[in-house]
């Protein structure tokens, strides 16, 4: 052993003060370092224990004619999901978006698209982009078709509750989600759907917007882009939209 390393252990013997220093300090380095590796755990499994982020990759805008299967939280859930049907060729075989969406739900305006701002999440208590638009309702109301289509996926997911995709000419889809678990019978993945007909009513399945009142998640893509889903209502239904106090009254 080196002789100044020889003379330290020898001072550090003789000298009680510095050895309890040496001590203490030692003994803080080893507590700091547990208390770093008990950190580093328990964030990574408090990471893993979160959902997905419901509006990186909208769920339910698959079509169905793609190779690549989706993640579990899209697989169509319901009798029969492993064989999906082909939809009707004159239903889907265009490049025109309908004429007309209407309104799928008798309410107000709760909250808006906004892909570019993020607002704040009475349930997450975070901010976070919103891709779609809320219509407050009361729970139990009937959600109906926007436009002619298919029934393209019918899934539960583990953020936004049930949830129902209707795919339309001009390869756009309207996505339905919080929606309760009772569904019409007829409500089945390759089932034609005309504009107004019930699909399902609103519940409280959604479990990133619990806090919100109750209300009807929509969203929409066309192209396999994400729009606002209000670019494509029209005055009147805008004008209902943003003064419908139907919902009210029956609460």
């Amino acid at each position: 052993m080196p002789k100044s390393n020889h003379n330290i252990f020898v001072k550090l013997k003789e000298d009680k003060g510095a050895r309890a220093i040496a001590i203490t300090v030692t003994a803080m380095l080893l507590v700091l370092t547990a208390i770093i590796i008990t950190t580093v755990i328990a964030n990574r499994a408090a990471k893993n224990d979160l959902p997905d982020d419901p509006y990186s990759e909208p769920a339910g805008v698959t079509d169905p004619d793609d190779s690549e299967a989706p993640d579990d939280a899209q697989q169509p859930q319901g009798p029969d999901a492993s064989d999906t049907p082909t939809p009707p060729a004159d239903e889907t075989d265009t490049d025109v978006l309908p004429s007309r969406f209407l309104l799928p739900v008798s309410g107000v305006l709760q909250k808006k698209h906004n892909a570019d701002m993020q607002v704040f999440s009475d349930t997450m208590c975070d901010y976070r982009v919103h891709l779609g638009i809320d219509i407050g309702t009361v729970e139990g109301a009937s959600v109906c078709a926007m436009a002619d289509g298919v029934i393209s996926q019918v899934w539960e997911d583990v953020s936004m509750g049930h949830c129902i995709a209707v795919a339309h000419g001009g390869n756009a889809y309207t996505i339905y989600k919080n929606l309760s678990s009772d569904l019409p019978e007829n409500v089945k993945i390759g089932t034609a759907v005309k504009a107004g007909d019930v699909i399902g009513t609103v519940g409280e399945s959604a479990m990133v917007e619990v806090a919100d009142e109750p209300h009807l998640h929509l969203e929409m893509t066309v192209n396999g882009l994400q729009v606002d889903p209000t670019d494509y209502l029209d005055a009147d239904a805008m004008a209902t939209l943003n003064e419908d106090t139907n919902y009210e009254d029956a609460s």
